[in-house]
C-alpha cells in the first residue's frame, strides 16, 4: 500500500492522526506518517469476517480471551502504525494507547482477510509490523478467493507458517483453539456462485 504521490502528502503525527480519526466519518490507517483511506469490503469479505468473529466467540466463551471485530485499532510501534485488522483476539486485561480505549496495545492474534487491493500490503510491510508487536503470538491471513488460511506462529525469535486448505482445521495454539475451515467459509461458496 503506497500513497498515490508521497511528495504531495503532508505527514501527520500519531496524535494528529488519532484526533482526526476519532471524529472522521470514514476509517483511515496510519503507517509511517501517511494516511490511507480504507475502502469498503465486499459481501464475501464481510461474511468471512463475521464467520471468524462468531466461531472465535463461541470457542472462547469460557476462556480469558475474546475476539474483536474490525473497528478496534491496533498500534504497531515499529512503523509507527495504527491499523484496523479484520479481527483480533486479546487475552487477559486489555491495554490501550490512551484514555480513549480505542487503540489496543496487546492483541494476542490479528487476522486479515486478504483482498486483491490489500493482499500485497497485508503480506508484506503490515505482516512485518505485526510480527514486531511483542504481544502478538499469531498472525492469521485468510484468503477470500479460495479455502486457504495461513497462520504465522511466534516460536521464540522465529515464525512458523502453517497452512490449512479445503476442509482443514486452523490451529490457534496461543489461545488453545481450533477453527474448522468449514465454519470460516460458511455460506461463502453460495455467495460466490451469485456474483
Amino acid at each position: 500500500m503506497v500513497p498515490a504521490d508521497p511528495a504531495l502528502r503532508p505527514r501527520k503525527s500519531l496524535d494528529d492522526y488519532l484526533a482526526a480519526e476519532r471524529v472522521a466519518e470514514e476509517k483511515h490507517e496510519y503507517w509511517c506518517g501517511d494516511l490511507f483511506a480504507m475502502a469498503g469490503a465486499s459481501f464475501v469479505h464481510n461474511t468471512i469476517v463475521a464467520n471468524l468473529v462468531r466461531e472465535l466467540g463461541v470457542r472462547l466463551l469460557d476462556k480469558p480471551c475474546a475476539p474483536l471485530p474490525s473497528d478496534m485499532k491496533i498500534f504497531v510501534p515499529s512503523k509507527p502504525g495504527v491499523v484496523y485488522p479484520d479481527a483480533s483476539v486479546y487475552c487477559g486485561q486489555p491495554t490501550f494507547h490512551d484514555e480513549h480505549r480505542d487503540v489496543l496495545l496487546n492483541p494476542t492474534i490479528v487476522i486479515e482477510v486478504l483482498s486483491d487491493s490489500t493482499e500485497r500490503f497485508d503480506r508484506g510491510d503490515k505482516l512485518i509490523g505485526y510480527r514486531s508487536v511483542a504481544s502478538i503470538q499469531q498472525v492469521v491471513l485468510v484468503s477470500q478467493n479460495e479455502r486457504r488460511v495461513e497462520v504465522f506462529t511466534r516460536d521464540g525469535d522465529r515464525w512458523i507458517l502453517q497452512d490449512a486448505t479445503d476442509d482443514g482445521v486452523v490451529s490457534l495454539r496461543s489461545i488453545d483453539c481450533e477453527l474448522p475451515l468449514a465454519g470460516v467459509y460458511r455460506n461463502v461458496e453460495s455467495l460466490r456462485s451469485q456474483e
